[in-house]
């Protein structure tokens, strides 16, 4: 057998992924998160599998739980915003008819029904963006289902098919990275859990401390959106400060605006993602964060996923090297005072 071939092959095969990320492009976020995905379920296609299930069901079964998991992420916004829609409509009729703000002499007025107009013509202006969205969000959910089913019931075959392609001499530094990238992901997405866990317990904190009813409420809906990148609880804090401006509260606005920033929207993000990429990813919490807004920064939603993985496998990647090259960890330097000591000891 020609032993070029399989070599040339591969090199086909990467020319063809190629092309296809080019032609692609409007869906490749989409098909980044389904790989990220099917790659954290096969491990339970293979356990589903030992206990007797076939290698259908057992990507079946895995798939409908990462739907559970989307579903259970985003059910609790949409519950509570009809439990609470009374309440809702009970604090809107609080606002007052006009409310003045007086800036540099001036005295600007606003009335409750040119805000109202204008919050109309938002929710007109959403819902219409909206509308022509939802069957581009329905295709790619559907593609995102199909992918991750098709990824994780094939997936094994196509993780030997590439391993195959490396020399056997390199297989141990592709497993070393293939363990890693496993890691990382698995510990991105405990990560985003559990600063949501930890948002959900500082706003619920913050918000009875300043004073708020529904403390419950509003700190599951700032836990939920801790899952919208760039936003975040930003937007409920944004909403809130309005509401106490537009009832005449400068000074909660300002508390909900320094104090909800800093405690709700600021803290879990800096104190919970380094402390566990740490414990979970063995990922300094610096690189973390700097994977983290960097690929926020570049690639929007995707680089929460991507810009952690690249560090990480970066990182994997320099100590792979360093062990290559037998490379030991910085020690106090002996060799000045080895060479002084070789140097005064005379000659025999």
């Amino acid at each position: 057998m020609n032993r070029s071939r399989p070599y040339v092959l591969g090199g086909v095969l990467a020319l063809f992924a190629l092309l296809a990320a080019l032609i692609l492009v409007d869906v490749l976020g989409t098909v980044f998160f389904a790989i990220t995905v099917a790659y954290l379920l096969i491990p339970l296609r293979h356990r589903l599998e030992a206990r007797g299930a076939s290698q259908w069901m057992a990507s079946a079964a895995a798939t409908v739980v990462a739907g559970i998991g989307v579903f259970v992420v985003l059910a609790p916004l949409f519950i509570i915003f009809f439990l609470r829609l009374n309440e809702l409509l009970a604090l809107a009729s609080l606002l007052p008819d006009a409310v003045s703000v007086e800036l540099f002499n001036t005295l600007y007025e606003v009335t409750l029904d040119e805000a109202l107009a204008v919050v109309f013509a938002l929710i007109r202006s959403v819902g219409r963006s909206v509308a022509t969205a939802a069957p581009e969000v329905f295709i790619k959910l559907t593609l995102f289902s199909f992918l991750v089913f098709s990824l994780v019931l094939s997936g094994g075959s196509a993780g030997r098919t590439l391993l195959a392609l490396v020399p056997a001499e390199y297989h141990d530094a592709v497993r070393a990275l293939d363990s890693r990238a496993r890691e990382t992901l698995f510990a991105i997405y405990v990560l985003q859990a559990a600063t949501a866990v930890g948002t959900f317990l500082i706003a619920l904190v913050v918000f009875w401390a300043l004073g708020y009813d529904y403390v419950i409420t509003l700190a599951t809906v700032a836990a939920i959106l801790q899952f919208i990148p760039i936003v975040g609880p930003s937007f409920l804090l944004a909403a809130m400060a309005v509401y106490q401006v537009a009832i005449n509260d400068i000074v909660a606005a300002v508390l909900i605006i320094v104090v909800g920033g800093f405690a709700v929207a600021w803290l879990p993000d800096i104190l919970i993602r380094p402390r566990l990429a740490k414990e979970t990813a063995d990922l300094p919490g610096s690189l973390y964060f700097i994977g983290f807004v960097g690929g926020l920064l570049s690639l929007g939603p995707v680089g929460i996923i991507a810009g952690p993985l690249v560090v990480a496998l970066l990182v994997e990647s320099v100590a792979l090297l360093s062990d290559e090259l037998h490379v030991e960890d910085d020690g106090p330097d002996h060799s000045d005072t080895s060479s002084e000591t070789n140097s005064a000891t005379p000659e025999r």
